[in-house]
Formats: C-alpha cells, sequence, structure tokens
C-alpha cells in the first residue's frame, strides 16, 4: 500500500472521507465529485512532489515560522489576561495559523484584506506591532479605535486591514463591495481577499458576495473551515472555481494563494479556497504564569486552563470540552500542527535546531509580555470620545448628550473610576 494511501496518511479531519492531492487545481463549477484536499507535506515535513514545492527562501521560511509562533505566545497571554479579567474578551488562533501567513505571504502588501475575528496572523505577517494588538484588546487611549471595539477587532489602513466587525460573514458582501453601490469608489487594481470561518457559508449574508451577484472586481476568499461545513462544496453552486487545501499545511495555503491571486488578476474572477484546519491548544510548554507581579491571578472559571490542558476554545465564552474529547485536540495539537509541521521542514534542511527554538521561544515571550505590561500602564481614553467621529458635525441630539455626561461627571464623578482615563 502506498504512502498516499495508508491509513495514517489519510485526512483526518473530522467528518472528512476525502483524499490528499499534491497537484494544484481548481474544481470546475460543473465537477460534482468529493473534492480532494491539496497539500505539499506531509505531517513530517517532507515535500510530496517537488514541483509543488514552493521554493521559498530560508529567511521568509523563517519569517512565516516566526509569525506563527510569536502569534500562539501573544494568544497565550491574552488569553490568559481575559481568564483574570484584564481583558473582557479574547479569540484564540490555534490550530490556524498557517492558514494566516500562507495566505499573507502570497498576497502583495498592498491587497486588501477583509478578515473575521480570526486572521490576526496576517496583520502580525504585514508587521502589525504587538503594541496596537494590546492596546486595541485592552481599548486604552494608544487603541486606533479609541476604545470603541470589543477585542480582536482590529484594522489597519496603512497594512490594507479592513477593520473587523462582529456579525457573521458581513466581511463578504463589503469585500465586494468598494467598486459597486449608487455611489462606486474607482476598483482597485490589487485582488481583495476575504476570510470567513467554518458557519460562514451557510449564512444569508454570503449569498451577497461573489458568485451571489456580478463581483465587479477580481476577488480571492480565503476559509479556515471545518469539514461539517463544506466551503469547497458551496463553490460550484455559486460557479466559482474552488480548492480545498490542508490548512495544516502553510505552503499549501501559499500556494493556492498565489495561483488564485495570479488568476484572479488575470481572468477577472473570484476564486473559493477552503483551508482545512483544526482549533486546538498552544504550543508552549507548561509555565508559571506571567501575571503574579502585583496582579493576583482571578479566580477562573471552574476549569484547569494550564498550559497543559487548554485547547482552542471558539472564543473566552466557549468551553469546547462539552462537544469534543481530550484525545481528539490531543491528536492535533501533537500530530498534525500546522507550527509543528513547518518546524519538521525547516529541521529537514537544517535551518532550524533546538537551541534556536528555545532562544526564540524566550525571545518572543519577553517582546509578548513587554507590550502586555505597556498596554496596562495605559489610560482609558477620554470620556469625550464617545460622541466623536461618527458625523462631520456633531449633531445637537449628541451635543445635548456630551454635555448631560459632563454635568453628570462633575457632579458623581467621585463614583467613577476617572483616574484611569486621559483627561
Amino acid at each position: 500500500q502506498s504512502r498516499q494511501e495508508s491509513p495514517e496518511e489519510r485526512p483526518q479531519f473530522p467528518g472528512a472521507s476525502a483524499e490528499f492531492a499534491e497537484r494544484l487545481e481548481f474544481i470546475q463549477p460543473n465537477v460534482l465529485a468529493g473534492i480532494p484536499v491539496y497539500r505539499v507535506m506531509d505531517r513530517q515535513g517532507h515535500v510530496l512532489r517537488p514541483s509543488e514545492d514552493p521554493q521559498l527562501p530560508k529567511e521568509q521560511v523563517l519569517k512565516l515560522y516566526k509569525t506563527m509562533t510569536l502569534l500562539n505566545t501573544m494568544d497565550r497571554i491574552l488569553y490568559e489576561s481575559q481568564r483574570q479579567g484584564r481583558i473582557s474578551f479574547y479569540m484564540t488562533n490555534y490550530g490556524e495559523e498557517g492558514t494566516h501567513v500562507g495566505s499573507a505571504a502570497a498576497l502583495d502588501a498592498s491587497d486588501l484584506v477583509f478578515g473575521q475575528y480570526r486572521e490576526a496572523g496576517v496583520l502580525l505577517y504585514r508587521g502589525y506591532p504587538l503594541e496596537l494588538f494590546m492596546a486595541q484588546c485592552y481599548g486604552n487611549a494608544s487603541d486606533p479605535g479609541k476604545g470603541r471595539q470589543m477585542p480582536v477587532h482590529y484594522g489597519c489602513p496603512e497594512r490594507h486591514f479592513v477593520t473587523i466587525s462582529s456579525p457573521l460573514a458581513t466581511q463578504i458582501p463589503q469585500g465586494d463591495a468598494p467598486g459597486a453601490g449608487p455611489d462606486p469608489v474607482p476598483c482597485p487594481r490589487d485582488p481583495i481577499s476575504g476570510h470567513f470561518g467554518a458557519a460562514a457559508p451557510g449564512s444569508g449574508t454570503r449569498a451577497g458576495g461573489p458568485g451571489g451577484r456580478k463581483a465587479p472586481d477580481p476577488r480571492g476568499f480565503f476559509p479556515g473551515s471545518h469539514p461539517v461545513f463544506p466551503a469547497a462544496a458551496r463553490g460550484p453552486g455559486y460557479g466559482l472555481l474552488s480548492i480545498r487545501v490542508d490548512g495544516n499545511d502553510v505552503f499549501a495555503v501559499y500556494n493556492a494563494t498565489r495561483e488564485a491571486r495570479r488568476r484572479a488578476v488575470a481572468e477577472n474572477q473570484p476564486f473559493l479556497i477552503e483551508a482545512m484546519t483544526y482549533r486546538c491548544g498552544g504550543r508552549e510548554s507548561p509555565q508559571k504564569t506571567p501575571f503574579s507581579r502585583g496582579f493576583p491571578p482571578k479566580t477562573p472559571f471552574p476549569m484547569d486552563f494550564s498550559p497543559l490542558s487548554r485547547i482552542g476554545h471558539h472564543s473566552t465564552s466557549d468551553d469546547s470540552s462539552a462537544y469534543r474529547s481530550v484525545d481528539e485536540v490531543n491528536y492535533w495539537d501533537k500530530q498534525d500542527h500546522p507550527i509543528s509541521r513547518l518546524r519538521h521542514y525547516m529541521a529537514n534542511r537544517g535551518w532550524w535546531d533546538e537551541e534556536e527554538e528555545k532562544a526564540w521561544r524566550k525571545s518572543s515571550r519577553k517582546m509578548v509580555l513587554e507590550a502586555f505590561e505597556q498596554a496596562e500602564r495605559e489610560p482609558k481614553p477620554p470620556p469625550r470620545l464617545l460622541f466623536s467621529d461618527v458625523y462631520l458635525e456633531m449633531p445637537p441630539r449628541l451635543r445635548r448628550q456630551r454635555a448631560e455626561l459632563e454635568r453628570h461627571l462633575e457632579t458623581y464623578g467621585e463614583h467613577y473610576p476617572l483616574q484611569q482615563f486621559q483627561k
């Protein structure tokens, strides 16, 4: 039995019965057979077909790896900070790091990205500072959004990343809209990429995107999905060229995104990429909590959230142990994780060793903690910003509300922690 066909080499995504494929090929809308999962590497980091190896230089591969591991470290620290009551909410990216950096590396820096709430790695790859990630989650005075958004709703015009919004799949029609509407803006020359998650293909909002109506300019869509909600299978119904890739294989995501971008520009049509992933646990070894200096940990929910047992819940409002087993999560975390697969690839080429791993983990952790501590010291934005930046000229009703708040705080300010806010 060939290596490809052996049971341990078959896709293990829950509910999937597809085979792996080592040749990049988009699915035509009239093809209704089972969709294979395109990959470049096996789980040990070996390239299966040399012609599919993107041949990325060592420096770029190291950037992919360091971005994924830095994101993982940031996730761990911000997750724990929410559990200790320092921020109100957080969503980790555990297990989906390869879909972030693989797609980001294949796009041009000027390509516009419409993300869902779990694409922080795209911004991190594009150089978004750790300090601004922390400022946004803390909603402090350094937050570009001025503390008005809930955590993980990042955005950066300079890095062509549109601000994330909470409602499901709204980024899909938004990504289709720059060249549409009663007063259309000029269509950008660069493609637009939109990321969406497992549930978005079933939402009504999805129908407003490419395929739901005539797309005015090229699009590439890169979902990170679970097989229970098959995105690529929906592509033919919308007349989209589609592909399903192994989202734990950063090179497969890179190749598919690069080819989709090239063809979107050349052929002026949208593409659908389904990246099969599994939201699992953090990749750090257990360590003492970094928040002991002057901040006693607050009582967590009645379960153990230590690094040994942590799994990638949907958000800090979720307990995924209610619907999946620890053994299942451990398999994906230990046996088929995008970070470990790329690390195997680098080790096979002599580009990375255990000493470099330890040094990088230590330095990256230090960087994240420094940004974290800086964010905690920052004051909150001044309350008057509640009323600005919505209208070009503030309407009378908002002026009245602002004056009412000012009078209220003058009278009852002693009952509010105003010392935590900028004047």
